[in-house]
């Protein structure tokens, strides 16, 4: 009686097959996790939900993306599976198949392919990174965003008023949001960032704009953006900007027009009118100037 093989490479496959399926699940539940109230689906790739016309932009590039690779993905596992089942040994075989030192046509095919496809990426990637800095249209609201250790302070050009932000004080009680500095903008209109350091390297992001930029002490950044929905959203420092890098929070309102108009009447009345001194002056950051560091706030 023959007896079976203990070394038999079934009980391999079936733990490569049980680590595969675990870490399929694993990444899963991980993805769900990272979506959390950012809001990500399936439908935007696990991206936070875009509230600009520029997050549309990039949400759209994202799932092309993963579409590219996911379809180069399965064609390799493809053609594996089927070498493996084609190619195997038989039980019959007594010799070794031809073993070839090289293949021109394949070498050629698998150096151009992937070539091709770095090329096309580059491409979308470098139309959409054009169209996403692009300051070239005038905007209907211009906010000059300050960065400081550790907060953030907002002067709007256009109404000459200001807002003046303070570190978040995170106690993990409720009521944490409402002692970091709030960002107005209305909805449907083009709004500039004007992004301005007077410390150290920051980088102002809102998640929801699926967009962010570093803002560089003594040089002046910027980028446009369209809000397309109401709603409040989080905003936060995206460069290790030192010991209170984490609580160097603000939270961004989009609002109708008639509640911005309010808010910048608000601030009058509250005597925050001008704009603070971030060693640029109006016609500068207007202009778009680089000038250099004169003096402190």
């Amino acid at each position: 009686m023959r007896q079976h093989d203990s070394s038999s490479p079934r009980r391999p496959r079936r733990r490569l097959g049980t680590t595969v399926l675990v870490g399929a699940l694993a990444t899963l539940a991980l993805g769900g996790c990272a979506s959390g109230d950012l809001r990500g689906d399936a439908s935007t790739g696990w991206l936070p939900h875009a509230v600009t016309e520029g997050g549309e932009r990039v949400t759209t590039l994202w799932i092309g993306a993963w579409i590219a690779l996911i379809a180069v993905g399965l064609l390799v596992v493809g053609l594996t599976v089927w070498c493996i089942g084609a190619y195997r040994r038989r039980q019959d075989d007594t010799e070794l198949p031809v073993q070839l030192r090289y293949n021109i046509p394949i070498e050629i095919l698998y150096t151009v392919v992937p070539m091709l496809m770095i090329v096309v990426f580059f491409y979308y990637t470098a139309r959409d990174e054009a169209a996403l800095i692009d300051t070239s249209k005038k905007p209907d609201v211009t906010v000059n965003v300050v960065g400081k250790q550790w907060s953030w302070d907002f002067n709007y050009l256009e109404d000459d008023v200001h807002e003046v932000g303070t570190q978040a004080i995170l106690t993990g009680e409720p009521g944490a949001e409402e002692t970091i500095p709030t960002l107005y903008l209305p909805v449907g209109e083009r709004v500039e960032f004007v992004l301005t350091a007077r410390d150290v390297i920051h980088s102002f992001w809102v998640p929801a704009f699926l967009q962010k930029m570093d803002m560089i002490p003594g040089r002046v950044n910027r980028f446009q953006v369209v809000p397309t929905e109401e709603g409040q959203f989080k905003g936060k420092c995206a460069e290790l900007c030192g010991a209170y890098h984490s609580q160097m929070l603000f939270n961004v309102k989009v609002v109708s027009r008639a509640e911005y108009d309010q808010h910048m009447a608000d601030l009058r009345a509250a005597d925050q009118t001008g704009l603070l001194n971030n060693t640029l002056n109006r016609e500068a950051l207007m202009s778009g100037q680089n000038v250099q560091p004169g003096g402190g706030n």
